[in-house]
């Protein structure tokens, strides 16, 4: 492919070559933030190009550009938006033409690279990246690109990456232009919540089979406004996910999107651990197709777990489905003064009482940290149900309250980070993860409240009373 020239480069679709054939008319202006992507993020875009491979061509996102006239005979054009995922594949290229054990058959591949060669080493000899934080993070990504390309690249991955991996380029000649172009770029990015780029990255992850289903799969979802769907993920999908790997959950962010990001069950079919799974998704989806179900009426729903590895696709929709409903049946009795059951099994009076008291308790008290203990305790009433149903479960309640607001009466104080820490240091979650049966979270010992510096917890010291916990 010819080389860029400075007149041709023009707004619209480029492949990944394109972009680094460009380099030599390209900069970055000083005012731009230094070099911050990782090595965490260079191995999350390697892992996302090496999973679309079998595409005719994937999107890798925007790059903004603007054509500089006080530039000097390079007819520089600086990049406005985009400098983190330029330089990463720039890095990521130059490691796979430095490789010397790719033994490249095709003569076009070869004159490819060394067009693209030459691009980057004329935009490093002109560059200058004044931080240490750009000169450490070049220095660390590169040597991952080149153990990367060493370990994964074979010719036909460098060609995908070439050639069918995209960047969308927009190139403004006025700069109060390109940077409000930038910030409504950013303002987008701000307002979609983790969820919507959830949504959109499992859309893209239907199979060719399920097209046809896809909008059914997702009418549950569209049925959920926005602020019902990151409450569900915030404080009950996300801390329970984190929370059963020992790990800190506090605030869901964009940062935690690869945390519902999985497997593909046709991509990853040879590695064994995920044959339960396979299994499953197949047998389902043949028993649901079944002529006897237009009889019998019988519909067999996918065997999800809150810590289970997510199945992208339609099965992320479906989990999300079944999750709001069964997170629903579970915290909606604090609106219920008259809840005894859950899940249909009736509670006995103690754990009766308890959910009662905690009803009350909730209704008087606008506290966040009582909110954040409420979370708390339904979260792992929510863990426990995932994992046994309702089997002993008003004795679990039971255990679960004495757990979660152990530190309510203890603490005078109780905020986010006092919760999160509290569950790490003695973890039900952990606990309800590897346990066999209800008898493992029922025998676990929990100690007797020795102090009591929380206010307004009467209602609370009243029932830790009435079940032996406190001195």
């Amino acid at each position: 492919m010819a080389q860029h020239h400075v007149d041709q480069l023009q707004t619209g679709i480029w492949s990944v070559q394109e972009l680094l054939l460009s380099l030599e008319q390209l900069s970055i202006p000083d005012y731009q933030r230094p070099y911050k992507w990782t090595e965490k993020n260079l191995n999350a875009l390697v892992n996302d190009i090496q999973e679309h491979k079998d595409k005719s061509a994937y999107r890798l996102g925007t790059i903004v550009l603007h054509r500089n006239p006080m530039s000097d005979n390079y007819k520089n054009i600086d990049i406005v938006d985009g400098q983190q995922r330029t330089i990463t594949l720039m890095l990521l290229v130059r490691a796979a033409i430095q490789e010397q054990k790719l033994d490249l058959k095709r003569d076009g591949l070869k004159i490819d690279l060394f067009e693209i060669s030459k691009a980057i080493n004329g935009f490093m000899r002109r560059q200058e990246f004044n931080s240490d934080i750009s000169h450490y993070n070049i220095y660390q990504n590169f040597n991952e690109a080149k153990r990367i390309v060493s370990l994964q690249f074979s010719e036909q991955d460098i060609d995908f990456l070439l050639n069918n991996c995209q960047v969308a380029v927009f190139i403004l000649d006025d700069v109060s232009e390109a940077f409000q172009f930038f910030d409504s770029q950013n303002a987008r990015g701000r307002d979609l919540e983790p969820h919507d780029l959830l949504k959109a990255y499992h859309l893209r992850e239907f199979s060719a089979q399920e097209q046809q289903v896809k909008a059914e799969t997702v009418a549950h979802w569209e049925s959920l406004d926005s602020e019902h769907l990151a409450n569900l993920f915030s404080n009950y999908l996300f801390r329970i996910r984190l929370w059963s790997r020992g790990k800190s959950a506090r605030y869901f962010n964009k940062d935690h999107a690869y945390l519902f990001k999985g497997i593909h069950l046709e991509q990853a079919s040879q590695h064994p651990y995920l044959e339960p799974l396979r299994i499953a998704h197949y047998f389902i989806d043949d028993y649901n197709a079944q002529y006897q179900r237009q009889i019998d009426r019988q519909k067999m729903s996918f065997p999800f777990q809150l810590d289970q590895i997510i199945i992208n696709g339609r099965r992320f929709f479906e989990m999300v489905e079944y999750y709001e409903k069964q997170i629903s049946n579970v915290v909606d009795h604090q609106d219920r003064s008259e809840q005894n059951s859950i899940f249909g099994t009736t509670l006995q009076d103690r754990a009766n009482r308890i959910i009662k008291r905690l009803n009350e308790f909730h209704r008087a008290s606008h506290r966040s940290g009582d909110r954040y203990v409420r979370t708390l305790f339904d979260c792992a009433l929510i863990f426990y149900i995932d994992k046994f149903a309702t089997d002993r479960l008003s004795e679990a309640i039971e255990k679960i309250f004495i757990w979660a607001y152990h530190c309510r009466i203890r603490q005078y104080s109780v905020q986010l980070a006092t919760i999160d820490n509290y569950v790490r240091e003695k973890n039900i979650f952990s606990l309800l993860k590897y346990a066999q049966s209800p008898n493992e979270l029922l025998g676990w010992s929990l100690p007797i409240v020795d102090k009591q510096e929380g206010t307004n917890v009467e209602p609370l010291v009243k029932l830790f009373k009435e079940l032996n916990y406190i001195k």
